[in-house]
């Protein structure tokens, strides 16, 4: 699925974003994780694309997408790319960063959302209390400031198991996937590069005028922080609800791809149900 000949790119005043637009129907944009790409979604795309066109971008400084050389905003980004290809109002379906993506673009770009999903995500503005999750942070500092590549990667893969398990516990494939995306990612990049991304203000605030329907879909071993905030976005807008999938953490839709479709597909049956 994630065969480069697939890839299109939009040509920004930045550089270029790559993309994936596949299928026919209504559309669904699927926004990965952050150190991730788009082939994170790979075993997303034979379910939702029988009905869905289904849009799937690498966000600036990943993937396949050029590195910011100014300031931006990943909302501003999708914006652009969902009007380049005239699609809109479209389902956004985000994961981590993703989903922070996808509220953004709710509170910044409302005529292009139709509706959310999140996953292991509340809003940009993440707000991390979990001494776990702390300590990974701190790990991650400590890689950072040493020039210790391997040693991000690997506290950032602990993502993938959760604070209940450990990475012998999560299919090997998927751990393979996780690390080989990450470290394609920290390739483009330097550790003295500037920042150039501009934070969206004031999210958690502007949260309750999303009118649009919202489902918080986490994996029910994930960290209490990213499940917890999920669950707050829901119960922040007008119409939300939060499910949980079993037996996997921040990454359940490459865990148990078929009950995370399951969940995404009668979410999707039931948002454009109301349009027919």
């Amino acid at each position: 699925m994630t065969d480069a000949l697939e890839m299109c790119s939009f040509e920004t005043g930045d550089g270029r974003l790559a993309y994936r637009d596949l299928g026919a129907g209504r559309p669904v944009v699927l926004l990965h994780g952050g150190f991730l790409d788009s082939g994170m979604w790979d075993d997303q795309l034979p379910a939702l694309t029988q009905h869905h066109r289904v849009i799937t971008p690498d966000a600036r400084g990943h993937g396949a997408s050029s590195n910011a050389t100014r300031a931006f905003r990943h909302t501003d980004d999708l914006a652009a790319l969902l009007r380049h290809l005239d699609v809109g109002p479209a389902v956004l379906v985000g994961l981590s960063m993703g989903g922070a993506v996808a509220v953004d673009t709710a509170l910044e770009h409302p005529g292009l959302v139709r509706a959310l999903v999140v996953s292991g995500a509340g809003t940009s503005e993440p707000e991390f209390q979990d001494p776990w999750v702390k300590d990974i942070k701190a790990e991650q500092a400590r890689a950072l400031a040493a020039g210790d590549v391997e040693g991000w990667i690997d506290a950032f893969m602990l993502f993938a198991a959760g604070p209940r398990r450990t990475l012998d516990d999560v299919d090997q494939d998927v751990v393979r996937r996780l690390r080989e995306m990450t470290a394609r990612t920290l390739a483009k990049h330097t550790g003295t590069e500037p920042d150039w991304q501009v934070p969206v203000a004031d999210t958690w605030a502007r949260a309750a005028k999303i009118t649009v329907p919202v489902l918080a879909l986490s994996g029910a071993i994930d960290a209490h922080d990213q499940i917890g905030m999920g669950e707050r976005l829901v119960h922040s807008v007008s119409h939300g609800r939060a499910e949980t999938i079993d037996g996997t953490a921040h990454y359940p839709n490459m865990e148990r791809p078929e009950a995370f479709n399951a969940v995404l597909r009668g979410f999707l049956h039931t948002v454009f149900a109301h349009e027919s």
